[in-house]
């Protein structure tokens, strides 16, 4: 396991990440524990998968249907949030290594009793999955974890989500696209084809020839992927090295016809007949080394300190036995008969850390804790007054300006345009409605910043490291040329998706709408540099003209969608707030 690094973030959903256990191809996967003391690993989604909505779709209904799986072979899946900013989900932890590092790098070739195991193991995993109406699609060494109750599949029905982003239309695999990995995948996965439940029993066979010799079965991709591949489809596997009563079974497994191989229960009959004089009843089914790497990874786990509970420096242990349970996850070890993904919440299982902290040991507040939200309706309101008394200059102006073009309407286009009626008072009054409108801007423009400021501080309540961009800069974006033009519609986005709960809709129209007609107010604004009296002839002067009128429009227009906006993002910060268990600050 790796530590955080600062780009992480410290809560996904419920849970504080505790350290990194890997990257593969759908996204992160973090070692994490929940409020209760429950050590759960949490898979996070890359952000170009989760900017697919055909992905996303998949993967709800995948995480769904994965849910029903039972945990007695399998890393149980305990929740999700699919709609998240970064889809996730969070599944029971298991303590123990892969199997392609037992194999690899621990002990090599498993002997015949573990084998038997194993694949007794794997395939009432593939009978849950199945039994739920999943497809594995991606069963390999990487995700059989090995425990001292036996193995563990992990990341059942993932795949099949993943298999969307790489979809046509027509629902073929896409050509180059390769859903599974390599060495490991059935010969309908490298076609294209259809996958079916016997697709993973093929791939429970190659998994099997990798365990009894050490290698695959089909060899390696160093010749390239399509060498590889091509042999799966085609050539026959090489099983040499596999024990001689499992080649028969081995062998079923990897037909190159779905139909003929066997299901999972004709291979866990075929593998009870296999028992020998050499498996010990009720004895240990890993080899010593392995046992010993168990421990050794047990002892991690239990060293894996949540930054939530440390004991302040000087400050006294709980009595008898150190430091509070939650730091230590669990209170049950695996070597005491149930591994991690069978154990319940902390609360319902005896513990030996059971005697409370003495009242006098101080509770320093978390640093990691996430902000509460704080009450932003008396800035709404504030705002919202100022946008809309902004609203009645521009549209004096509007009317001076609409007086103006009609006197230029009637006078010669090489004539001046200071020779029309009331030009002095015309041109004092446009004045004065740009001044009183400008400083109400600046008014709005202060109060704006705040308001947004303490939406982006909320938003950390409810997307704890999700939001980008820190409150300090998403206030002072506006502010900056350029810059103002993208990123605080990103730190928008940001919230309104925080808020909402949702990636896509819940009226995200509203804030597309308002953001575009304030780019095209801004670019109105910038293009005025000169006013219709300082234009020297009547037919600059009405094209000048033309143009504020057009610019007062987009500016009512833009001011009634920022009203519309900042009051539906507040009432919906608000009740998620409330929902949420209130809101701090009476402002």
């Amino acid at each position: 396991m790796d530590g955080l690094i600062p780009d992480d973030p410290e809560r996904i959903g419920r849970y504080r990440l505790l350290g990194r256990l890997g990257e593969g191809g759908m996204g992160r996967v973090y070692l994490a524990r929940s409020d209760r003391g429950r050590t759960v690993a949490v898979k996070t989604v890359r952000e170009e998968l989760a900017r697919m909505p055909d992905f996303r779709r998949r993967f709800a209904q995948e995480v769904k249907a994965a849910q029903r799986v039972g945990g007695e072979w399998t890393a149980p899946v305990l929740d999700a949030d699919t709609e998240a900013a970064t889809p996730w989900v969070a599944t029971g932890y298991v303590a123990g290594p892969s199997l392609a590092e037992v194999v690899d790098r621990q002990y090599g070739p498993l002997p015949s009793p573990t084998l038997r195991v194993l694949a007794a193991g794997l395939a009432r995993a593939l009978q849950a999955i199945h039994a739920a109406g999943l497809v594995h699609r991606d069963l390999k060494p990487s995700n059989v974890l090995v425990t001292i109750d036996g193995p563990r599949v992990i990341d059942f029905g993932i795949a099949r989500a993943l298999d969307a982003s790489t979809q046509s239309a027509e629902g073929l695999t896409k050509a180059g696209a390769v859903v599974g990995s390599p060495g490991f995948m059935s010969p309908e996965q490298v076609r294209g084809e259809k996958v079916s439940y016997a697709s993973d029993v093929f791939c429970l066979g190659a998994v099997l020839a990798y365990a009894a010799t050490g290698r695959m079965p089909f060899g390696t991709d160093e010749g390239g992927l399509h060498s590889l591949l091509f042999r799966i489809a085609t050539e026959e596997a090489d099983l040499t090295g596999v024990p001689e009563p499992w080649q028969g079974v081995v062998s079923a497994c990897l037909a190159k016809e779905p139909e003929k191989r066997p299901a999972p229960e004709e291979l866990l009959t075929s593998i009870e007949d296999m028992a020998g004089a050499d498996d010990t009843p009720g004895g240990a089914w890993l080899p010593g080394e392995v046992l010993a790497e168990l421990g050794r990874h047990a002892v991690q786990l239990l060293d894996s300190e949540d930054p939530e509970d440390r004991v302040p420096v000087g400050a006294a242990p709980a009595a008898g036995f150190g430091p509070p349970p939650a730091a230590y996850g669990p209170a049950t070890p695996p070597w005491q008969g149930r591994s991690p993904l069978e154990a319940g919440p902390a609360a319902a299982r005896p513990s030996p850390y059971a005697t409370p902290p003495p009242a006098a040991v101080p509770v320093t507040p978390s640093p990691y804790a996430p902000p509460p939200a704080r009450r932003a309706k008396g800035l709404a309101t504030a705002l919202n007054v100022l946008l809309i008394l902004f609203v009645v200059p521009v549209l004096f102006n509007f009317t001076v300006l609409a007086t103006v073009y009609g006197e230029l309407g009637g006078r010669p286009g090489s004539s001046s345009p200071r020779g029309i009626d009331d030009f002095r008072a015309l041109q004092v009054t446009g004045f004065v409605a740009e001044g009183l409108s400008l400083l109400v801007l600046l008014a709005a423009a202060t109060v704006w910043a705040c308001w947004f400021h303490r939406m982006r501080q909320n938003a950390e309540s409810f997307a704890p490291g999700r939001v980008r961009y820190r409150p300090g800069l998403a206030a002072g974006s506006w502010f900056i040329p350029v810059v103002n033009l993208f990123l605080p519609k990103q730190i928008a986005n940001d919230i309104w998706t925080a808020t909402t709960g949702r990636p896509a809709g819940a009226g995200r129209w509203l804030m597309h709408t308002w953001w575009w007609l304030w780019v095209a107010h801004l670019a109105t604004e910038l293009s005025a540099y000169q006013s219709w009296d300082e234009r020297k002839t009547a037919a600059g002067a009405r094209e000048t003209v033309l143009n504020a009128l057009s610019g007062d429009v987009v500016a009512v227009v833009s001011t009634v969608f920022a009203v519309l906006f900042v009051s539906r993002l507040t009432r919906l910060r608000e009740d998620r707030a409330a929902g949420s268990g209130g809101v701090a600050g009476a402002r």
